[in-house]
């Protein structure tokens, strides 16, 4: 980067400029700017914000006011110049002007911006700021100003703000909308705060309602009496610079004077890095610098841009400069071809030479050369252990799958799902629908519909998702925890579409050959994917499961870790569970494993990347006739939701479509199509997938995915009215939002199960607890309920409160056991409810919980419970941990190994038959594994369940 400037020369005010960034909140409207107050009335803004990769990006805003002399812009646009190269040189600057700044400059002020009169009180100049003079304020946009206090100046096409000492009032035009007049409450809140202290009257006076209350008189009684307004006034101010210059120019500039260039189209290609252009587009003049072009060069391009809107009398236009490789989103949109390209190589490169310029001038670089964050884990934000029931759609109906069947999905078929949770002591639900990738259109419609009407059937207080294969986020695969994806499909309309097309038929088949690619971070989060079973489709990344018939081979690539062949293992108990398995390594399989896949070839080493997410944009949707606007909100917050209005907030790897509770049911159902209009329009250009996960958010049932990108306040989303009523409201209760909206009661489930009952069992975190679906890795859901008491504290989903423990061993000093016993006291207290019972105990440690039982034991009141905790932990705690011995089950009964098998004739019942091995006596158990208990116990787990199969106990 040539850059030629010394640092010597720049202001001291600019000095470490840009090296911290700060976020913008409603409370602090210059917290993180600079601000530079130049020649009195013209005022230079850096904002410093880090993007989600972490770098660190900036705007420069410099703003003249309406008595700003040419000499003041100038030096404005020099001092604008300068700071950006302070800050490496990457800045993007907008040139402001009093009365027609932009939107992004305007949201750095929230709620509103008010120009004074008069300036900065200096040597010069004096203000008086003692007494307190009326004014009348016409809103214009997110501008208000001050015009003549007069009658005549009120209309019925704008707001109103006649701010007195006493009292402020806000006229509604009859004209105006709900939302312009919610948003003029913001700019009054602001004004009593600011100005009176929070002390001030407020009055609202709704134009056309004459003289209904004394706040009404009082407001006409300033006027010098009420009159009718004439009928017709002049239109609003609207911009109309835009149409005056229909087409696009380009200037090249050189040696202070620009030359237009003729094109047919604009392109990437027409930019040279060593010079400066100027793109006018009527309403936006943009200055292009490229990254070759010296400080002077720079600054004359600067100078004849302003030349240019002085010349052509276009005070409203916008001049924005922009530096090579950080151009905005609205200036590559102006050229019909831009090449999609990443700034992380060139911005890490232009901030180690910026930095080591900066170091040489003496100044402090700490924070420029900033490391890059460290990655997150994923998280699902929500408590994923609630009720999930699954469908799969068959033509024009749906069929509610087993829970053995529910996380096993087609490529071929279209699914709909219902995931139930507890948020904040009420219940939510999310209702998807899951496309695979080789399904018809027309179920993918049926499915769109049927979940549809399970929406409306809920009075749209739910959560709603689209999601294709391929393109899952992870709190679909944390819900599902244990997924698997299949070739083929099973519905009606594939089987139909084959038929016609004589395609062949790929449907998984357990005695074909199938290849799975196995993937995920852990049991919580793991899933097994067919693909097609040749060589080119492994990757050393992952792990394989490849099976033919009764053959099985296991396939652990050379860049995997112990975790990943882990999930293997994991995976095998769902997909073949009953068989050996052929274990192979990277670089030393046999000639049958490349038989099976039809021979050795070359295959990629590459992690699968998945979409990473972006930095989350605000924009407001008006979507009529099939066409789609949108607007962006900079800077927002929560109180830009308007009850009215249909939002989108786009995160890059996937959207959120929030509807807000007025939004009629016509415009409600039309979410998931507006959704898909803003993918394939792609507004920010980020080369955005049409196959995006989309989110329906109804306001009032926001989920937590979703408000984590604001400062949220739920009580501001339950409360009735429309976005004024719900403002002055607010306004009059002394900020606090006031709902007599009662909570939420659990919604029924579609499947025809209550969601609301207490006693409904959850489901375990690492699969379903229904008898007829296997459980992984052999665990009982009375071990995973108490295995995840051991887990890592972090690993914990905060929206679930951390149990009620109370002291097992009262005079026990060791904190190991301390620690179990409270674990294991935790989960005991749930065996005293009749449904945690079902759900979660054993049979046999019931028995031996028996009223009988502990009729022998000591009246000590916690002998019940410690003498259950510590049978519990001999059957549990030593598997998961791997440590300690186990004892021999005493007070358990005892079966023979006939009646314990799973092809016995006569099986024994009430046992938990993930543990079979546990009611042997000792010494058939030795006799039948070769081995003591303690031996067996202090294998790996795939290992013990490869000795359970081989003796049919698993």
């Amino acid at each position: 980067m040539s850059l030629a400037v010394s640092m010597r020369n720049l202001d001291q005010a600019f000095q470490g400029a840009g090296q911290k960034a700060y976020p913008f909140t409603s409370e602090t409207t210059f917290h993180g700017l600079i601000c530079i107050v130049v020649c009195n009335i013209t005022i230079c803004l850096a904002q410093t914000f880090a993007s989600k990769s972490g770098v660190l990006r900036h705007d420069i805003h410099y703003w003249l006011g309406k008595d700003t002399s040419q000499d003041e812009a100038g030096a404005a646009a020099v001092k604008t110049i300068e700071l950006d190269a302070a800050l490496g040189g990457r800045a993007v600057q907008y040139r402001e002007v009093q009365d027609q700044e932009t939107n992004k400059f305007l949201s750095l002020f929230k709620p509103c911006i008010m120009p004074r009169e008069g300036g900065v009180a200096t040597g010069f100049k004096q203000v008086d700021e003692d007494e307190y003079k009326t004014r009348l304020l016409v809103c214009k946009g997110k501008q208000y100003v001050q015009v003549p206090f007069a009658r005549s100046t009120l209309n019925h096409e704008n707001i109103f703000i006649l701010d007195t000492q006493s009292k402020i009032f806000q006229f509604n035009g009859s004209n105006t909308s709900i939302q312009e007049r919610a948003k003029a409450l913001e700019a009054v809140q602001y004004i009593r705060d600011t100005y009176h202290d929070g002390k001030c009257d407020i009055a609202t006076i709704e134009d056309g309602k004459l003289m209904a209350d004394a706040d009404s008189g009082e407001f006409w009684a300033l006027f010098g009496g009420f009159a009718p307004l004439p009928r017709k006034t002049a239109a609003r101010d609207e911009d109309t610079t835009t149409g005056s210059h229909p087409t696009k120019k380009l200037l090249s500039v050189e040696k202070g004077k620009a030359d237009p260039i003729e094109v047919d189209s604009l392109t990437r290609e027409l930019l040279d890095t060593d010079k400066c252009y100027i793109l006018d587009c009527g309403l936006e003049v943009y200055v292009w610098m490229g990254r070759n072009t010296s400080l002077d060069e720079r600054k004359s391009a600067s100078r004849v841009a302003e030349e240019l809107l002085r010349d052509s009398d276009r005070p409203k236009s916008h001049l924005i400069r922009v530096i090579e490789g950080f151009e905005t989103i609205t200036f590559r949109s102006k050229f019909e071809s831009w090449p999609q390209t990443t700034n992380a190589t060139v911005t890490e490169e232009g901030r180690g030479k910026v930095a080591a310029l900066l170091q040489r001038q003496g100044l402090n670089v700490k924070g420029l050369l900033k490391a890059a964050p460290e990655k997150e884990e994923p998280q699902a934000h929500i408590d994923c252990t609630g009720n999930l029931q699954v469908w799969r759609v068959n033509g024009q109906n749906k069929v509610l799958l087993s829970a053995a069947d529910q996380s096993k999905f087609y490529s071929g078929d279209c699914y709909i799902f219902q995931y139930s949770y507890t948020e904040e002591d009420k219940e939510e639900h999310l209702i998807g629908t899951w496309f695979g990738k080789q399904s018809v259109e027309e179920e993918r419609a049926s499915a769109v519909s049927l979940a549809s009407k399970m929406v409306e059937s809920m009075k749209f207080m739910v959560a709603q998702t689209c999601i294709h294969e391929g393109s899952e986020p992870i709190l679909f695969f944390l819900i599902f925890q244990s997924f698997i994806l299949f070739k083929g499909g099973l519905s009606d309309g594939y089987r139909k579409y084959i038929a016609e097309k004589e395609i062949p038929d790929e449907t998984y088949t357990e005695d074909g050959v199938a290849l799975f690619r196995v993937q995920g971070s852990g049991p919580e989060n793991m899933q097994a994917i067919q693909v097609e079973a040749v060589a080119p489709s492994l990757n050393s990344s992952y792990c394989y499961i490849l099976h033919s018939g009764s053959t099985v081979f296991t396939w652990a690539g050379g860049l995997t870790s112990p975790d990943d062949q882990d999930l293997v293992e994991r995976q095998l108990d769902l997909i073949k569970p009953d068989l050996q398995t052929k274990p192979q390594k990277e670089g030393s399989e046999s000639d049958e494993f490349w038989e099976l896949l039809g021979g050795k070839t070359d295959y990629p080493s590459q992690k699968i990347s998945s979409v990473p997410e972006g930095d989350p944009h605000l924009f407001s949707c008006t979507y009529s006739k099939g066409t789609l606007k949108v607007m962006e909100i900079y800077n927002f917050t929560q109180d830009d939701l308007m009850t009215e209005d249909i939002f989108i907030l786009d995160c890059h790897s996937d959207i959120f479509v929030w509807v807000g509770q007025l939004v009629d049911t016509k415009s409600k159902l039309q979410a998931l199509t507006i959704g898909e209009k803003f993918l394939k329009q792609d507004f920010l250009f980020e080369n955005l997938s049409c196959e995006t996960p989309i989110y329906i958010v109804m306001e009032g049932s926001e989920p937590p995915f979703f408000t984590r990108f604001f400062t949220w306040d739920s009580a501001k989303s339950n409360m009735h009215g429309n976005s004024f009523q719900r403002k002055l409201t607010i306004m009059k209760h002394g900020g606090t939002p006031i709902t007599d909206k009662p909570k939420r009661r659990g919604i029924a489930s579609i499947g025809g199960r209550s969601s609301g009952a207490p006693e409904k069992p959850q489901r375990s975190r690492s699969v379903s607890f229904s008898p007829d679906r296997p459980r992984v890795r052999g665990r009982s859901p009375a071990f995973n309920a108490l295995a995840s008491r051991f887990e890592n504290p972090s690993s914990r989903n905060l929206s679930t409160p951390p149990p009620m423990v109370r002291k097992v061993y009262p005079k026990s000093g060791t904190p190991d056991s301390g620690t179990k016993a409270a674990a294991i006291a935790a989960l005991t207290e749930s065996f005293d409810r009749p449904s945690a019972r079902e759900t979660l105990m054993p049979r046999i440690v019931k028995k031996a919980a028996s009223p009988a039982a502990t009729k022998t034991t000591s009246p000590e009141p916690n002998t019940k419970e410690n003498s259950m905790s510590s049978r519990l932990e001999s059957l549990t705690i030593q598997e998961d941990m791997k440590e300690g011995e186990t004892e021999d089950e005493e007070g358990l009964p005892i079966h023979p190994y006939e009646r314990l098998t799973t092809s016995s004739t006569d099986p024994v019942t009430d046992i938990d038959v993930t543990k079979r091995e546990t009611y042997l006596s000792a010494t058939e158990f030795k006799e039948k594994f070769g081995m003591k208990r303690v031996e067996f116990y202090k294998l790996p787990k795939w290992k013990q369940n490869k000795l359970k199969m081989g003796l049919q106990l698993f």
